[in-house]
Parts: structure tokens; sequence; C-alpha cells
């Protein structure tokens, strides 16, 4: 068993043998394209499932989110949080976008290996997307404001997600200051609530919805 794999089933025991076989094969997908190409941090890769597949799936413990919704995943790097969401949310629609290409490649490798019918990766900006969603997802990519100034404008109105439209952030440490510069209605749910591990002990999940 790959470390920190067992937490998955644990905190989400709805999970069918498919899906938990599509989290399990992930482990192998990402060791090796990290070695040709580095997505994830070398020291991190050994802990795959503990800092980037459970952080990403904290948003499943908060949201149920309608099938058929339209989300962004904004800076998704290696896939982050996206493609742990879209094999959670196998209804939901997924967009990853990240700026550097060789990243995209990977998680468009991983999305068809693992055959996962309802993400895509693509090369952009979020400032350059001329689509707009119901949801914008990210991993700490930059500071609230200066998110929100890429993508405010890619955010439908209304809730037909299931949830207040708007952006759901994953971050750590002290965020008052900067959500104070953000004119958005926000809810913080601290991680920890869900997850007991060390590692997300300072970790929040953000939901700025929109005006």
């Amino acid at each position: 068993m790959h470390p920190y794999f067992d937490l998955i089933p644990k905190y989400f025991p709805e999970l069918s043998d498919k899906q938990l076989a599509q989290f399990e094969q992930l482990w192998d997908f990402y060791h090796d394209w990290n070695a040709k190409i580095n997505v994830i941090s070398r020291k991190d890769i050994d802990e795959l499932y503990l800092r980037h597949v459970l952080h990403s799936l904290a948003i499943a413990k908060v949201f149920k989110i309608h099938e058929n919704s339209e989300v962004l995943d904004v800076g998704t790097g290696g896939g982050f949080p996206g493609i742990p969401l879209s094999i959670y949310f196998e209804k939901v629609n997924f967009t990853l976008i990240d700026s550097i290409g060789k990243k995209v490649k990977v998680v468009n490798e991983v999305i068809k290996a693992l055959k996962i019918h309802n993400a895509e990766g693509i090369q952009a900006r979020a400032e350059n997307v001329d689509k707009s969603y119901d949801l914008v997802v990210s991993r700490a990519v930059t500071n609230l404001p200066t998110f929100v100034s890429w993508v405010s404008k890619k955010i439908k109105k209304g809730n037909s997600s299931g949830v207040n439209n708007g952006i759901i952030y994953i971050k750590g440490g002290d965020l008052e200051e900067e959500m104070s510069q953000v004119p958005w209605s926000a809810e913080v749910y601290e991680i920890p609530i869900f997850f007991k591990e060390d590692f997300f002990e300072t970790k929040k999940i953000v939901h700025l919805m929109r005006p």
C-alpha cells in the first residue's frame, strides 16, 4: 500500500471501487511523470496522497457540487485540486488551466490514462479564458485580491452549482488581511475539522461568493 493511501477510503467511505482504483493509479502515473518533468516537489512526491490528493479533496468535505456544473481550476500545476475533484465529482465538468505547457501535458496524460471523461487540461492564463464558470477552484497560486482580479469576470452569477457561485480557494496561514481587501462575502472552513493529520493544522478553505 502506498503511503497515506488508506486515508482516502477512511475519509471518503462513499467512494466506489472504480474511484478508489483511479486514486490508487495516481501513484504510479505521478511518480513516472515526475521523474521526467518535475510537476510535484521532489520532497512531496512520496506524500502524494496526504499533501496533494487529500488536500484537494478537502473541498469535497465542504461542498456538494451539482452534476453538470462547470468548474475552472486555475494554476492547476500537476492537476491539483482538479484531478482528485474530477474523480470524486464524476458528473461535474472540470477545466484545468496552467500557463506552463509541460504541466498541462502531464495533466492530460493522467486524465487520458485514468479515463477521466469530465476533465481537460488547457495551457492558458486565467485572464485569457473566454468562457464563464459556476465555480473557480485553486490552491494558493497567489494572494486573494490578485486572484479575484484574475477570475472575477469568469464566474457566472447565481448558485446553479448548488453552491453560491464564486471562488473556492485552499490556502494556509492567517488570511484576514487578504480577505479584508476583497469586497465579496466569504466563508472560511478549517480543514483540521475534517482531517486530523498534522499537515493540515493551518490549512483552510475560503469560499468567496460572487456578488
